[in-house]
């Protein structure tokens, strides 16, 4: 029987059966119906099974026997191992090789992925670039761009965006009840006006709300879009530190009840921030002396 991915072919089969069992057709006038040769409807007859309600399924084009597979001791030791260690392919089959196991690296690969031992990476994954950070010597080279989470008395959930120029610590943010790459430009518009000085540079992480689209509509406004790295949770230090004292500061321990509240204690918070609060790193001045 020959091999197919058509998944209506079982059912044509047993179509093709009942033409010869229940309306009397001929194998060869069955055959030349359907385009297919007497040799395989006689095969279906074959493999029919007595009740007409049912189909005849494709079978596997795999080989029944394999003379180099590897043997059942040999599979049971790279699962084995994988399991204990959770290691990569090359991991295990250095162990092995060091137990004076003979394996090679592919066919403990192919173990691993016909085990479902494989960890695949998402296609909708998409790789960002990113650009070479710059040194932040004047007020806008690189700023750093982050939204948080909160989730009201109310059971409401809202989202702040934020923002925090590496060079002054001059801060910015707002809050939304939906996040996404279009709400991010928004907010990025929004901070330069509110700032004294252009944004060469912004830095995000790769969430779904700084996407291609991000990127996009902050290269309109020619600013410089880069992500932070994978794996290098000090790539947003900045910004992850003052999301922290937004919700220490601003918030503290008041959990606030709805929208107009979140917006009122961050308006007001964002004003000492910037104008009173004092910072080591900068010397113990304010953003807004430091950028003078």
């Amino acid at each position: 029987m020959a091999y197919t991915t058509n998944p209506k072919i079982p059912r044509l089969r047993m179509e093709a059966v009942k033409k010869i069992r229940n309306e009397g057709w001929s194998v060869r006038q069955t055959a030349r119906y359907y385009g297919y040769t007497p040799g395989a409807i006689s095969k279906w007859l074959k493999k029919a099974p007595g009740n007409l309600y049912k189909t005849i399924p494709t079978l596997s084009s795999s080989a029944h026997r394999r003379p180099n597979a590897l043997s059942e001791e040999k599979v049971r030791a790279i699962v084995k191992v994988r399991l204990e260690h959770n290691k990569c392919a090359e991991v295990v089959q250095k162990q092995l090789e060091n137990s004076g196991m003979d394996i090679s690296l592919s066919s403990v690969k192919r173990t691993l992925a016909r085990t479902h031992l494989t960890r695949y990476r998402s296609p909708w994954k998409k790789w960002h670039y990113s650009l070479p950070r710059p040194i932040a010597l004047k007020p806008g080279d690189l700023l750093q761009l982050d939204t948080v989470h909160f989730m009201a008395s109310s059971g409401r959930r809202f989202y702040v965006y934020t923002i925090i120029d590496l060079y002054s610590r001059w801060a910015y943010a707002e809050v939304t009840r939906k996040i996404s790459a279009g709400r991010s430009v928004l907010f990025l518009k929004s901070a330069r006006k509110h700032a004294k000085f252009s944004f060469v540079m912004v830095q995000s992480d790769n969430g779904p709300e700084f996407t291609q689209w991000f990127t996009r509509g902050v290269a309109r406004m020619k600013i410089a879009h880069r992500h932070s790295r994978i794996r290098k949770c000090n790539d947003n230090a900045h910004i992850e530190r003052f999301n922290r004292t937004i919700q220490e500061e601003c918030f503290g321990a008041e959990k606030p009840v709805n929208y107009d509240r979140y917006l009122s204690l961050i308006n007001d918070y964002l004003k000492y921030y910037n104008n009173s609060r004092l910072h080591l790193g900068l010397g113990l001045r304010a953003p807004i002396q430091f950028i003078g």
